[in-house]
């Protein structure tokens, strides 16, 4: 049998005419001469060698065969139509998937909230969220390992086009007992007299103290480096030092375990989050969408 003859036209004129009752029925509501029509049925009865209809004066009867061709048509146009609506969704974004890798300033403070009114919005996206140091972050967006990249400011992203995203503002974090503590702002010079907990070197937050302390000429004492904001604040409200944590980010932890936020002076504690991608015009649907709806809100 010849499948290139089962074309969806034929199909559709098929179960029309088996509705309808009638060739010209059918013909009529897909547009088609009645010849044609008639033409078009026939080569399909050709093709399965097997009368489909019984021909009348007063219209057309499906046979034994053509109430079975009649079924595997439905479901073939049926197939056809889900299809449609699917590869719909996917070219208007409705549908799909977005691989994003942010920072853990993203992460902790504004992206749970950020992507879950996105996803209220739009169902049928999944987001692949992966948690990164800025650096690493930078490479997998240019890599193509991740759709949108979400980094520090002051991270190198050479061929990454980028957007403001959200800003925050860093704060020196210490136990209430500290000699800091009493004080409602500091210069980062003040803090050096002390012992610091911090994160891993490779982090953005990590190599703006380092570059910070060098440039003042004055040594970060690390006391010990830890992988997260929590255990951060943990070690100090231990009295293992002081920290500097992005406000939004410390502030429950502050709350739960007696610490004190002190402002920072410095211009380099206000920070901006910045949105990272390889090339707004090959973002798929969905990332485009994701894109517009996080730089939204900025404003």
């Amino acid at each position: 049998m010849n499948l290139s003859r089962f074309d969806l036209v034929t199909l559709a004129l098929f179960v029309a005419t088996a509705r309808h009752g009638s060739i010209s029925a059918g013909a009529r509501q897909l547009n088609l001469a009645v010849g044609a029509a008639s033409r078009r049925i026939a080569d399909l009865e050709d093709a399965v060698k097997t009368p489909l209809l019984y021909r009348r004066a007063s219209g057309v009867e499906l046979t034994e065969p053509g109430q079975a061709c009649l079924q595997h048509a439905m479901r073939i146009l049926q197939d056809v139509e889900q299809m449609a609506g699917m590869m719909s969704a996917y070219s208007s974004g409705t549908k799909g998937q977005v691989r994003i890798a942010a920072n853990t300033s993203s992460i902790t403070q504004f992206l749970p909230e950020d992507l879950s009114g996105f996803m209220a919005s739009h169902p049928d996206i999944r987001i692949e969220l992966e948690e990164q140091n800025s650096s690493v972050i930078v490479a997998a967006v240019a890599e193509n390992r991740a759709d949108v990249g979400i980094f520090a400011d002051r991270t190198p992203a050479a061929g990454l086009v980028t957007y403001p995203y959200r800003d925050d503002e860093l704060v020196l974090i210490a136990p209430r007992a500290h000699p800091l503590a009493a004080r409602r702002a500091v210069p980062f010079r003040d803090t050096l007299a002390y012992e610091y907990v911090s994160l891993p070197d490779a982090t953005s937050l990590a190599s703006r103290m380092l570059e910070e302390s060098s440039r003042l000429d004055r040594p970060l004492r690390l006391r010990i480096q830890v992988r997260s904001f929590d255990a951060i604040c943990r070690m100090v409200a231990t009295g293992m030092g002081v920290g500097i944590l992005p406000r939004i980010a410390a502030a429950p932890h502050a709350k739960s375990m007696g610490l004190k936020l002190v402002a920072l002076e410095d211009a380099w504690a206000r920070r901006s989050l910045l949105l990272g991608v390889r090339s707004p015009d090959a973002l798929t649907a969905p990332a485009r969408l994701l894109v517009a709806h996080l730089r939204g809100l900025q404003d």
